[in-house]
């Protein structure tokens, strides 16, 4: 048996060795810190996914019938199955919960919470930031959450990065077929899109492929001069957000997938227009020889004859400012705010329509967003107030005008009214805000109706709604066929009351997607009206099957 006194005195010989050593624990902190680094660099840089993504199941394919109907084979670049499952992206990381609505008593908020500041730190902030800052009240406006931007997979740019671009829109149509099914997600409000898997999934692809080359060509303030006040400010907060874009502009147009005409019909409306000549002739003309110079310039309009271009108008006159030149025309994708399927101008499926927004101060575009009173407190049945010119309004106004109390319909909104309550007030006191056509199909008062939470009744005989390739319209407003205006408060009262509450949720939750942010956030309209650029460009690729 071993005597355990020569192992006792050898152990205390040894700690007393080392305790005459000074450890240096700063040293030890650094070396720990440089090894976890490393670590998460390495798992970073050799995988296309953090490690629990590794151990999820593989996505369910969804059936799509429209607009994606077809299996695509790469050319050139076939990619196998395995392959392409290796590199689907990232689930969107949870940044925002929403009450549900039995918690919330159908009040949902979407407002950032501000946190408790304390006087100690209020001190310290500057004038500017302590306006900001009102500890005890919430902010006029509903802001909607600040999703950061995306990260992308450094393996899944390069492998995307490696196709031509007609190659990578190929693959992008596949994989929006093979869509992984979504049911639940913290950034997106499933009721409010035809199909949201299918739609995140295309967005998900836009992020990581799309790039637009904007033309440098023409001179202001026709052109790269956006107009920011008014009702049709739409083109210039577009143009002007595109142009300051770092994420999916490029400076190399062979790599791009889709060309932007930087220019402006309302500009080009103050420049040239006669006043009541009533000849927009001048205007097509001009507009006419800036596409023959460009494709005199450059080679990208002839290879595609102009498909893969794209215009923003929102100025009434913008559908009828390119019909000098056949193939800006009928090959261009035109996104605009008349988007009227009567005139033979607008093609559902290949162009886009364009929100109509009202900005009134360009510096605070936010401005009176949100704020909207609870349903028991919107004691009005229906409100509508302008001016008389179309042929819808003077049809409201002829059946509605002082017949019924519960139907608040003015021409312009008369002073003794507006003194007690103003136009905004009237909107946010009323169940439902009613939005006939003016002298094109567009009204701005769809969309103020849902930024003042107002459920909106949309009176417009061929019109495309508004980013209507992906969302659901029927989900927040009531579209009322012109011939029925009669008839217009039996249809409102018929709609049940549990609908309605649902309809006014669902209104309060798209307005993130109709608010133009000074820097843009996901899913907001910038993003919105891009992606269904995206989106119809995908649908015109010719696919060999």
């Amino acid at each position: 048996m071993v005597s355990r006194r020569p192992a006792s005195a050898l152990m205390r010989q040894i700690f007393q060795h080392c305790a005459l050593y000074r450890i240096d624990w700063r040293k030890i902190f650094f070396a720990g810190a440089l090894m976890t680094i490393t670590g998460v660099m390495l798992q970073t840089l050799t995988l296309p996914y953090p490690l629990n993504k590794w151990f999820l199941s593989p996505p369910v394919t969804v059936s799509l019938d429209e607009p994606f109907n077809v299996t695509i084979e790469l050319t050139n670049n076939r990619v196998n199955e395995s392959r392409v499952q290796q590199f689907q992206l990232l689930e969107a990381v949870p940044n925002v919960l929403l009450n549900s609505p039995a918690e919330s008593n159908f009040s949902v908020s979407v407002e950032p919470k501000i946190p408790a500041v304390s006087v100690q730190t209020r001190k310290s902030l500057s004038r500017r930031r302590r306006k900001s800052i009102d500890v005890g009240s919430k902010p006029n406006h509903t802001a909607p959450p600040t999703a950061p931007h995306k990260t992308v997979p450094f393996r899944l740019q390069k492998f995307v990065g490696s196709f031509k671009p007609n190659q990578a829109l190929k693959y992008a149509r596949k994989e929006i077929n093979h869509a992984p099914l979504v049911t639940d997600d913290p950034e997106l409000y499933a009721p409010l899109f035809l199909n949201i898997s299918l739609f995140k999934r295309s967005y998900e692809l836009m992020e990581t492929v799309l790039k637009v080359y904007i033309y440098p060509d023409g001179s202001r303030p026709i052109f790269h001069h956006p107009h920011l006040q008014g009702i049709y400010a739409s083109e210039g907060w577009f143009m002007k957000l595109m142009e300051g874009n770092k994420q999916f502009v490029t400076k190399d147009p062979e790599k791009a997938h889709l060309f932007y005409l930087p220019y402006s019909a309302r500009q080009l409306e103050m420049a040239l227009y006669v006043p009541e000549s009533h000849n927009l002739k001048p205007l097509s003309i001009y507009l006419r020889n800036y596409v023959k110079k460009i494709a005199a310039k450059y080679p990208f309009w002839n290879r595609s004859h102009g498909s893969d271009h794209f215009l923003v108008a929102c100025h009434d006159w913008g559908p009828y400012t390119v019909n000098e030149h056949k193939e800006l025309s009928k090959n261009t994708i035109k996104v605009l705010c008349n988007a009227d399927l009567s005139e033979g101008v607008f093609v559902r499926g290949k162009d886009v329509s364009l929100p109509e927004t009202t900005i009134r101060t360009p510096r605070r575009p936010l401005r009176n967003i949100g704020g909207g009173k609870r349903v028991s407190q919107r004691p009005i049945l229906s409100f509508f107030a302008g001016n008389m010119h179309g042929r819808v309004r003077p049809t409201l106004l002829k059946h509605w005008h002082n017949k019924d109390e519960d139907m608040k319909i003015y021409g312009p909104l008369p002073a003794r009214v507006s003194r007690k309550m103003s136009y905004i007030q009237h909107m946010k006191s009323s169940k439902y805000c009613i939005c006939p056509m003016g002298y094109e199909v567009n009204s701005p008062r769809i969309i103020e109706a849902i930024y003042y939470e107002c459920v909106p009744v949309i009176i417009a005989d061929n019109f495309v709604l508004p980013l209507s390739e992906v969302l659901n319209w029927s989900a927040f407003s009531v579209i009322v066929a012109e011939k029925d205006i009669p008839n217009l408060k039996e249809i409102l009262l018929a709609i049940p009351l549990k609908r309605y509450l649902t309809m006014q949720i669902n209104v309060k939750m798209v307005q993130k997607h109709f608010i133009w942010n000074p820097r843009p956030i996901r899913y907001d309209l910038f993003h919105m009206i891009l992606h269904s650029i995206w989106f119809n460009r995908l649908n015109q690729i010719q696919i060999s099957t």
